[in-house]
């Protein structure tokens, strides 16, 4: 299942991005011969806003979020997962709350108008609760992951191993 939700991930990624490359060009373009098209830059944030949380979503299934391991490096492979198991949980509590106040301010702003594009500012709002679920998601996927090869692969929740085959990278 993970593997077509990947693929799915991509192509919305793809979508997004070949999308909002489109309506700049479009916009510039026609800003060049005077005939701006003021929606679609307010089209392209409003979409700028999903793909954010579709790559962040990509990011954190793949391990590749920046973060700073300098002092969990020197503990055991254990250690580390209990760690990163215990901010696994933090993580998926603040992602709930952002969750929960993101929708009260969806709800709020379905009247409100997106710049002059005549859509509800509530699909740019929207982003919010639907990106912290599918970080949510990624992270609890994670975790299961890394708890059922604790013993054969030692993959961790966040950070990247020497046995995930990343090669960009050198251990330290």
């Amino acid at each position: 299942m993970s593997g077509l939700f990947a693929k799915i991930e991509f192509a919305v990624g793809v979508i997004l991005l070949a999308t909002i490359t489109f309506l700049v060009f479009i916009a510039a373009l026609m800003r060049h011969f005077g005939h701006p098209l003021i929606w679609s830059v307010d089209m392209a944030q409003l979409l700028f806003i999903w793909l954010c949380f579709v790559g962040a979503t990509r990011a954190l299934r793949e391990r590749g979020h920046l973060g700073v391991d300098f002092l969990v490096r020197l503990f055991s492979y254990k250690n580390r997962l209990r760690i990163e198991t215990a901010l696994a949980a933090l993580f998926i509590v603040f992602l709930m709350t952002l969750a929960k106040v993101g929708v009260d301010l969806t709800l709020l702003n379905i009247e409100r108008l997106f710049g002059d594009s005549g859509i509800s500012y509530a699909f740019v709002t929207s982003a919010v609760p639907v990106g912290c679920v599918f970080l949510s998601l990624a992270i609890i996927a994670n975790t299961v992951e890394a708890w059922r090869s604790a013993k054969s692969t030692q993959r961790l929740i966040f950070a990247r191993t020497a046995n995930d085959g990343d090669t960009s990278r050198s251990e330290l």
